[in-house]
């Protein structure tokens, strides 16, 4: 009688063991499979254009030379049509970040800075100089400096940066949704983020 109890004894000893192991590897493995999912779903996000946008200026251009001291002017001047396109964008392939299994933890390190690109296409028209103040190669990079100056100020005055902020809080919404339906928990900067609105105030 003794033997047959210690026969049962031990087989649900063996039992509970297997059970037990099993659960842990399974466990183990889901673990790991949630973490290379996190992982390629970053990893497999590129660059961002979040942002587009197209000015318009007109502009006169002057430049006067005094000739034989005060008594002669020598005038030159151009009129200048400027288009030129803008484009904010995220390279989201360079997010710095970990994936701490233990703490089934997704922190984002750091966000790359906005790359601002602004192509003017300059148009001259009605240009005037003459033999004693002509156009030179320096008058025209004066103009592009100044078209230049000019566009950063307009981009400073528009809300397009605003604009790519929200884009971009938008495509980062998605790795909070993706690390809560896995249990996960999203960090930025060690700060948990804990609601996709809590995005809205991140400092980036």
């Amino acid at each position: 009688m003794r033997k047959i109890l210690f026969g049962v004894i031990i087989t649900l000893v063996v039992l509970f063991s297997f059970k037990y192991c099993g659960g842990k590897v399974e466990e183990r493995t889901v673990l790991q499979e949630n973490s290379a999912l996190i992982q390629q779903q970053i990893n497999n996000v590129g660059k961002l254009v979040v942002t587009e946008g197209h000015f318009s200026e007109v502009f006169n251009y002057k430049n006067s030379k005094d000739v034989f001291g005060d008594y002669f002017t020598s005038e030159k001047k151009a009129l200048i049509v400027v288009n030129a396109e803008i484009t904010i964008a995220y390279d989201l392939s360079k997010i710095e970040f970990e994936v701490d299994e233990a703490s089934k933890t997704l922190t984002i390190l750091s966000i790359p800075k906005e790359d601002i690109k602004i192509n003017p296409d300059l148009e001259y028209y009605d240009i005037q100089s003459d033999f004693f103040n002509p156009f030179e190669a320096k008058d025209y990079n004066d103009i592009k400096k100044i078209v230049k100056a000019s566009l950063d100020k307009k981009l400073e005055a528009s809300d397009l940066k605003a604009n790519a902020k929200n884009r971009l809080i938008s495509e980062l919404s998605k790795f909070y949704i993706l690390t809560n339906s896995l249990g996960w928990t999203l960090k930025y900067n060690e700060n948990p983020v804990s609601t996709i609105d809590a995005l809205q105030g991140l400092k980036l």
